[in-house]
């Protein structure tokens, strides 16, 4: 039995994570309000497994070491599955830098913050699994998802980057790509209401309405996948012998991160992606 913090379980993804993976392992989940806590709880109890829940802001650098420090004390970190994020969507040209500031903070500097904070316990012990949930558009960049994909693509290059230095300590780090997932997440995307109510002299309106548009496309639909899907994918990472750097979660998201990593020039993947916007 592992000892497994996640982050962001108040939905979607992690909550699917905590409940799944708590039936074999111990669970420490985080949310950010007592609501998420009790609904969390519940769930819990309603599967049948139990679920540590704790109250952290993984942008709250304290809140983040202090309870990396209790668990830590209590025996030891030995799986972080990360997949607190928030979605944002706009141009560059129409954000605000506070919102693109935003973006990073949450994305890519809250990941960095926890990762930081549970290696020191894992190279003590020279072992450890690091999960961070990132996103096909931490491949591919994506219309009106600059802010979005600019910090998964960050969090990506740090990952790359840190992998084979923490494996000279036996920790073992995996990113992991999944394609549209049927969350609340798109709900909670920041940033929707402007672009969809850009009024009639909005420069971006048609690239905007055929962008829209697409994300109800039967192409689309095809690679939708659940939470509990994305779950397995993070339970079998978990699990593996020798894990790999990335991981798709499913044969969509797979050929659709292809298309970026065989393409060296970049023509491919805009060729893709100005179909998107284009009348």
């Amino acid at each position: 039995m592992a000892t497994i913090l996640i982050t962001g379980a108040s939905s979607g993804i992690g909550e699917a994570a905590a409940l799944l993976l708590a039936k074999d392992h111990a669970v420490t989940a985080t949310v950010r309000t007592e609501s998420a806590r009790d609904a969390l709880i519940a769930k819990a109890a309603t599967a049948g497994v139990s679920v540590e829940v704790a109250l952290v802001d993984v942008c709250d650098l304290d809140a983040v070491r202090g309870l990396v420090a209790r668990l830590e004390t209590a025996g030891g970190i030995d799986v972080l599955v990360h997949n607190a994020g928030t979605g944002f969507v706009g141009t560059l040209e129409q954000l605000d830098l506070g919102e693109l500031r935003r973006a990073l903070e949450v994305n890519f500097f809250g990941a960095a913050q926890t990762i930081q904070a549970v290696l020191p316990g894992m190279r003590t012990r020279g072992h450890g699994r690091i999960l961070a949930v990132s996103s096909v558009g931490g491949a591919v960049g994506q219309p009106f998802n600059d802010a979005y994909c600019a910090a998964k693509f960050a969090l990506e290059g740090l990952l790359e980057s840190l992998a084979p230095v923490a494996a000279t300590f036996g920790v073992a780090i995996s990113i992991i790509e999944p394609g549209p997932v049927a969350t609340k997440f798109i709900a909670n995307v920041q940033g929707l209401d402007a672009v969809l109510d850009g009024g009639a002299d909005d420069p971006y309106a048609s690239a905007k309405a055929n962008y829209m548009a697409r994300l109800g496309s039967p192409e689309r639909m095809v690679g939708m996948q659940t939470s509990e899907d994305v779950a397995e994918v993070l339970a079998e990472v978990i699990d593996a012998a020798t894990p790999a750097l990335r991981y798709q979660t499913s044969p969509w998201s797979t050929g659709f991160v292809a298309t970026k990593l065989r393409d060296i020039t970049g023509d491919a993947v805009i060729s893709m992606t100005s179909a998107w916007v284009a009348d």
